[in-house]
């Protein structure tokens, strides 16, 4: 393992993925605890609409899949917030919609780059060091807002109509979880793909929540896991020449049915 180390980007990956499992692992916690896995897979499908019009019009993909992913995020917002009893067919409609405009316009560019499927998934071998930037600066803002509402969003995620007779405001509480969801799935789409990374948001909260008596420690167990997977799997993917975020993916899914066996 220690020769893994001399490559650039084996380090640039390793810190990705220390990086990511921060705001995997609090984020990942909040949409098991308030049960919004279809919220963050609508806004991780949809947010390839971003990508494939990035790639027509010529600029970033990553700041085409951040652009999409946040108007996503509030758009589902409002509709699973205000029609809790049938959102899940808006989001299914958004979900579609984002993907057909993505393989459109993927479609319609004049040059079809090979990078295309590293969205699709994942490429955290390939990471740049500028992504890292990006990622630690969302591990502050999401541990500043945790930090700063932590009171709120416990009491919000367990008993929102506790909540909202004790003066919090669960539709803005709500509204900042789905964009802070929205972020962490843009992040994540690059390093594990699109296809895969709702799994790495929903497997290692649900098995931190098997150890955990509260909500700070499910959300520092999930960290813990996902450095864990996100680590375990790079080894596996260098040693076997495999696709780095099915590696993660796979030894997180393994956990995660071996903890069903053992805990049911």
């Amino acid at each position: 393992m220690i020769e893994i180390l001399s490559f650039d980007f084996a380090q640039n990956a390793i810190i990705a993925s220390l990086l990511l499992s921060v705001c995997v692992g609090i984020i990942g916690t909040l949409v098991v605890i308030n049960k919004m896995s279809f919220v963050a897979s609508g806004i991780a499908h949809g947010a390839y609409g971003g990508v494939g019009i990035a790639f027509f019009a010529g600029f970033s993909p990553n700041l085409g899949a951040l652009g999409f992913g946040l108007i996503l995020s509030v758009l589902i917002a409002y509709f699973s917030f205000n029609e809790r009893g049938r959102f899940d067919s808006v989001i299914g409609a958004i979900w579609a919609f984002g993907m057909a405009v993505g393989v459109i316009f993927a479609d319609l560019s004049d040059k079809m780059n090979v990078d295309l499927m590293s969205y699709l998934f994942g490429s955290i071998l390939a990471v740049p060091k500028s992504d890292l930037y990006i990622i630690a600066g969302l591990d502050v803002l999401i541990l500043c807002f945790v930090g700063l509402f932590y009171r709120a969003i416990c009491a919000a995620s367990f008993d929102s109509e506790f909540a909202l007779l004790r003066g919090v405001s669960t539709r803005a509480l709500y509204y900042a979880q789905s964009v802070f969801m929205g972020l962490c799935v843009v992040v994540s789409i690059r390093l594990v793909g699109l296809v895969m990374v709702i799994a790495l948001l929903t497997i290692t909260p649900y098995i931190a929540e098997k150890f955990s008596k509260n909500l700070a420690l499910m959300m520092a167990l999930s960290t813990a896991f996902s450095a864990l997977f996100c680590l375990g799997g790079l080894g596996l993917a260098f040693y076997f020449d495999l696709t780095s975020g099915a590696s993660i993916i796979l030894l997180a899914s393994l956990t995660f049915f071996l903890m069903k066996i053992l805990k049911d």
